[in-house]
């Protein structure tokens, strides 16, 4: 994703979804201001003290409480699923973007490859929740994990998703055959 971000001087950068900042230091650079955001007030109160250079706000992606036109780029890692309003997340970024801008969201999509695709998805739902049932002391977090990335849409519908929220040059890259994608679109010059 950093990659993807390519940060450089004079920019200013929006992470979203961002919670103790550990995203978001990555595209902490000489000139670069790094906002990171998140729905959650003590992810934030973390953040803040683990990575003093950034700077921390509350915010909600379907509402967000920035300027128009305000980011150069807005960047959002395994956080779009979890949005109850992706549409309406994605015109937010939309508004906070300058013209020229870029969005980047990363979130786990479907495997490109048959015969991966399907072990795949036994393992999101029927492995997963049982291992998460001996091993972790929160199981129902992993049951919410495997719910939202089966129910989530594929690579091209997601890029349509984006694409009809007003972003422009809409493009994905497949990471682990697909386990997880890069979405990156542009706002079109005013």
């Amino acid at each position: 994703v950093a990659r993807f971000v390519a940060a450089s001087s004079g920019q200013s950068i929006l992470d979203l979804a961002a919670g103790t900042g550990s995203s978001s230091a990555a595209f902490k650079a000489p000139g670069v201001r790094v906002v990171a955001g998140d729905f959650s007030t003590g992810m934030l109160e973390v953040g803040r003290k683990r990575h003093p250079e950034i700077e921390f706000v509350f915010a909600d992606a379907t509402a967000l409480p920035f300027a128009d036109n305000e980011f150069d780029v807005v960047t959002i890692s395994f956080g779009l699923r979890n949005v109850v309003d992706v549409d309406k997340a994605l015109a937010e970024m939309l508004r906070v973007t300058k013209p020229g801008g870029r969005l980047v969201v990363c979130e786990f999509s479907r495997v490109s490859v048959w015969g991966l695709r399907q072990a795949y998805e036994f393992y999101l739902a029927k492995v997963l929740p049982k291992v998460s049932r001996l091993a972790s002391k929160s199981p129902e977090a992993y049951d919410y994990l495997a719910e939202s990335v089966l129910k989530w849409p594929n690579q091209v519908d997601l890029a349509l998703q984006i694409e009809a929220a007003g972003w422009s040059e809409v493009g994905f890259k497949n990471v682990s055959f697909g386990v997880v994608a890069i979405h990156g679109a542009v706002k079109a010059a005013q």
